[in-house]
C-alpha cells in the first residue's frame, strides 16, 4: 500500500523503489550501487564547482548546492569514507594560497530546540544576520590593507589581495593607524531585499562570479558590499568592538544586537527574514560577546556561536516512485512520490508533474534528486531535476490515446484510476456527505461497485463487505445514496460527466439525446467542438445504458433512449 492506495488499484501504474525516509539516513541500496551513485554525485559537484570557480557561473542554486553537499557527505559516510569535498572551497582557484591569520570558522546549525538550549545556558549574547555571500579575511598593518584571503578550507585560502584593493567597499587605508584582522562577508548589494519573498536571489553566485572574473567592470565591483562580522584580535567587549568598527567606517553595529527578553533571537530572525535588507541572508548567527583569543581559534565550529537558518524554501528531495494517475476525463497525470521533505513548515511527500509531456522532458525516475518549491507558498512544485540517478528504473506509462472523456465507466483492467476519479466526482456533484475517494476505493476493492451506477441498487449487507464499513456506516451510506436520487437533472448530467453546456439546454434526457450538432450549436456559448463532444456523449452506448438505469431507479428527467 502507498499512502492508502492499495496495490491492486494502481494496476501497474505506480513504480516504487523504497529508499530511506530521511535524507540524512543511508539509502537502502547495495553497496555497489551506493558507491556508483556517490561517485557520480561527486563528479556532478565537481562540474558545478568548475563552472563556479573558473567561469563565475552558478549552475545550481546555492541552497540546493549546500543540500547536495550534505547528501554527498552522508553517502560517503555510509560507505565508511571520510567526506572528501569541502563546501568552503567554492572560490576561484588561482595560483597561491595564504594562511588565515585567524581561522575562518564554520558554524554548527541549530534548530528551534537547539537555539533554546544555547541561549538558556549563556549570557551576554548577540545576534547578527547570516549574510549570504562569500567569506573573506582582511589583514591591516598600521592602517594599510596588506592581505585579503578567501575562506578556502578555513585555515588557508586564495590570495584575494589584489582584487580586494579594487573593491570600493573594502578600504585600502583605515582612518586609524592600527593593525587588525577583520573577518566578514562580501555580499551582492540588493535594494529593499525581503528574503521571505525572494529566496532565490543568486546573490552568493553573483559575488563569486565577480571575484572570478579576470577584469570585472567598475559597476560590477561597486555592487559588492562588505559586512564585517568579527574582529578576532579586537576589543573583548562586544559594545566596544562594535563602536571601534563604526569608527573605522564599517556598519557592523547596524546589524548586531544584544538579545534580551524584549527582543529575543526569534524576534530578530523574523524581522530580518520578512523585512527589507541590502543583502540576501539565509539565517541568523547567535554568538557570545566573550570568546577565546585569536591564537586559540581553529577551523572547527566554535562552541560560542551557532547558526539558526531560515526555513527551507527550496528543498532537495529524492524520488521514490512515479505514479501515472488517470483522471476523470482521461487525462494522464504523473505524480512524483518523494522521500518526505520539510518546506515552509510543511511535510511534502508528493508533487504533480501536470502532464506526460513534462514527465518525458524531465525523465524523472526513482532515485533522482529533484528541487521542490512552493508556488504561492501553498502548492508544492518540482522545479528541476538536480541530477539523475545512475540506475534508471524502467517505467511504462499508460497510453494517453486509450483514455478519454468516454472511457472507463466500469472496472476493467487499466480503468481502476479513472473509474475511482469518476465515482469521487459523482459523489461531489450529487452532494453525498461523508463519501469521498477512500469510501469509493473500499467499495471498488470489495467488488461491491464495479460500474459507475452500481451503488443505486446495492444493499446495506453488501456495503458491509467492504473494508472499514460496518452496520452503522452502511446505513449512513444507504441514506446518502437515496438522497442523491432526488438531485436535479442538471446535477446528474454533471455527475455522469456530460461536457459543459448540457446544463443550459432545455428538456429531459430523451430530448437531449435527440439533439444533433446544429441543435447544440444553436445554444449560446456552444461551438462546433463542444457540439461534437455533446453529441458523442449522449449517443455513447455506455452512457445510454446508464440513462436507462436511472430511469429504472426513478430519477427525474431520464427516460430510455430510442
Amino acid at each position: 500500500m502507498l499512502l492508502g492506495v492499495r496495490t491492486w488499484l494502481l494496476g501497474g501504474l505506480i513504480w516504487l523503489v523504497t529508499f530511506s525516509a530521511h535524507a540524512a539516513q543511508c539509502p537502502d541500496w547495495p553497496e555497489e550501487r551506493l558507491s556508483r551513485e556517490s561517485k557520480a554525485l561527486a563528479e556532478q559537484v565537481q562540474r558545478w564547482d568548475t563552472a563556479y570557480h573558473d567561469e563565475g557561473v552558478a549552475l545550481i542554486d546555492d541552497a540546493l548546492y549546500d543540500q547536495a553537499l550534505e547528501r554527498l557527505a552522508t553517502w560517503q559516510r555510509c560507505l565508511g569514507n571520510v567526506p572528501d569535498h569541502r563546501p568552503l572551497t567554492r572560490v576561484k582557484r588561482s595560483s597561491g594560497t595564504l594562511e588565515h591569520p585567524a581561522a575562518q570558522r564554520g558554524l554548527d546549525k541549530a534548530d528551534d530546540d537547539g537555539v533554546r538550549r544555547f541561549t538558556s545556558r549563556r549570557e551576554d549574547l548577540w545576534i547578527q544576520p547570516k549574510v549570504d555571500g562569500v567569506a573573506i579575511t582582511l589583514r591591516y598593518e598600521n592602517g594599510e590593507l596588506v592581505e585579503a584571503v578567501s575562506r578556502g578550507d578555513g585555515e588557508r585560502g586564495q590570495d584575494w589581495t589584489a582584487r580586494a584593493r579594487q573593491l570600493p567597499a573594502i578600504p585600502n587605508t583605515l582612518p586609524e593607524s592600527i593593525s587588525a584582522v577583520l573577518q566578514g562577508e562580501l555580499y551582492w548589494r540588493l535594494t529593499q531585499h525581503v528574503q521571505s519573498r525572494s529566496p532565490a536571489s543568486g546573490a552568493r553566485g553573483a559575488v563569486a562570479g565577480a571575484m572570478a572574473q579576470s577584469s570585472p567592470e567598475t559597476a560590477t565591483l561597486e555592487r559588492i558590499g562588505l559586512f564585517v562580522w568579527d574582529w578576532p584580535d579586537g576589543p573583548s567587549a562586544m559594545q566596544e568592538r562594535l563602536a571601534r568598527l563604526s569608527g573605522l567606517g564599517f556598519d557592523s553595529a547596524d546589524y548586531t544586537h544584544p538579545l534580551d527578553d524584549r527582543r529575543d533571537a526569534a524576534y530578530w530572525r523574523d524581522s530580518w527574514f520578512n523585512g527589507p535588507l541590502p543583502f540576501a541572508t539565509d539565517g541568523v548567527v547567535i554568538k557570545q560577546a566573550e570568546r577565546p583569543g585569536v591564537r586559540r581559534w581553529s577551523s572547527s565550529p566554535p562552541e560560542w556561536a551557532i547558526a539558526w537558518k531560515y526555513p527551507a524554501q527550496q528543498a532537495l528531495a529524492e524520488v521514490r516512485g512515479i505514479e501515472f494517475r488517470v483522471g476523470r476525463t482521461g487525462r494522464v497525470t504523473p505524480l512524483v512520490w518523494l522521500n518526505p521533505v520539510q518546506l515552509e513548515g510543511r511535510r511534502i511527500s508528493r508533487v504533480s508533474l501536470g502532464s506526460l509531456e513534462r514527465w518525458e522532458s524531465l525523465d524523472v525516475r526513482p532515485g533522482d534528486q529533484v528541487a521542490i518549491t512552493l508556488a504561492g507558498l501553498t502548492i508544492p512544485q518540482l522545479s528541476e531535476v538536480v541530477w539523475h540517478t545512475q540506475e534508471r528504473s524502467p517505467l511504462t506509462p499508460p497510453l494517453p490515446q486509450r483514455y478519454h472523456l468516454l472511457s472507463c465507466f466500469e472496472l476493467t483492467p487499466g480503468c481502476e484510476s479513472q473509474l475511482l476519479a469518476r465515482l469521487t466526482y459523482l459523489g461531489e456533484q450529487l452532494g453525498m456527505q461523508g463519501i469521498g475517494e477512500g469510501t469509493w476505493q473500499a467499495l471498488l476493492e470489495a467488488g461491491v461497485v464495479t460500474q459507475l451506477l452500481d451503488w443505486l441498487v446495492v444493499a446495506p449487507s453488501q456495503l458491509e463487505q467492504a473494508y472499514g464499513i460496518g452496520e452503522a456506516t452502511a446505513a449512513t451510506l444507504t441514506e446518502q445514496f437515496h438522497v442523491a436520487r432526488s438531485q436535479p437533472f442538471a446535477a446528474w448530467l454533471r455527475a455522469l460527466g456530460a461536457p459543459p453546456g448540457s446544463e443550459t439546454a432545455r428538456g429531459d434526457w430523451q430530448r437531449l439525446a435527440d439533439y444533433q450538432r446544429d441543435d447544440w450549436q444553436s445554444i449560446p456559448g456552444i461551438g462546433p467542438v463542444r457540439a461534437d463532444a455533446l453529441v458523442a456523449f449522449f449517443s455513447y452506448p455506455e452512457v445510454q445504458r446508464m440513462a436507462w438505469q436511472l430511469q429504472q431507479a426513478g430519477v427525474a428527467g431520464f427516460s430510455p433512449a430510442r
